[in-house]
């Protein structure tokens, strides 16, 4: 079983972007496909997490995720406000969405890391929401690129399953154009 944590704050789409990689998963062929938010009292711009498992077999697990295989950062002031390298199992991935590459990141060895500037991609494809930028699609890019888990085509199928018609074709141009920047360490 593969679990992938997502960090993100209100707003930026961090429950779609699960529910999307558990659909894109499924339609993949995995057998085994879960996603759920953890909600408290947040609203937009709180810290949140949301997880997806994805699995060749049938799951049986429902309780939160506590060690991950891959994080996924949204945002990357969480690094001072949460512990994300905590949620992450030795030799993981780490998905970050930065202006800084891979190796610029203050990362234990051992961790596999990911990085691209998902946010200025959202801003060139006009994602944003209350003028902050949606980077949730951007971000599924880079995963593909990075895990190799779930393709960029069944991704693309997982967004058409969610969004229709310019919103879809918006999202895939923002999908490959991050899978495309992504830097891998």
């Amino acid at each position: 079983m593969h679990e992938v944590i997502w960090h993100g704050r209100g707003g930026q789409g961090v429950v779609i972007a699960a529910q999307i990689l558990a659909e894109s998963a499924y339609l993949q062929g995995f057998k085994g496909v879960t996603s759920a938010p953890t909600f408290g009292p947040e609203r937009r711009g709180a810290p949140l997490t949301a997880s997806t498992r994805i699995s060749d077999t049938p799951i049986r697990t429902f309780s939160q995720i506590e060690r991950a295989d891959v994080a996924v950062v949204l945002d990357p002031s969480l690094f001072g406000v949460i512990d994300i390298l905590g949620s992450l199992k030795p030799g993981g991935w780490l998905i970050v969405n930065t202006t800084q590459k891979p190796d610029e990141l203050d990362v234990p060895d051992g961790i596999r890391v990911a990085a691209a500037d998902a946010a200025a991609i959202a801003l060139q494809f006009h994602l944003f929401k209350e003028g902050a930028p949606i980077v949730n699609t951007p971000m599924l890019g880079v995963f593909s690129k990075a895990s190799g888990l779930v393709d960029i085509a069944h991704l693309e199928q997982g967004l058409k399953w969610k969004l229709s018609g310019t919103a879809a074709a918006t999202n895939i141009a923002a999908l490959r154009a991050a899978y495309e920047a992504a830097t891998i360490k």
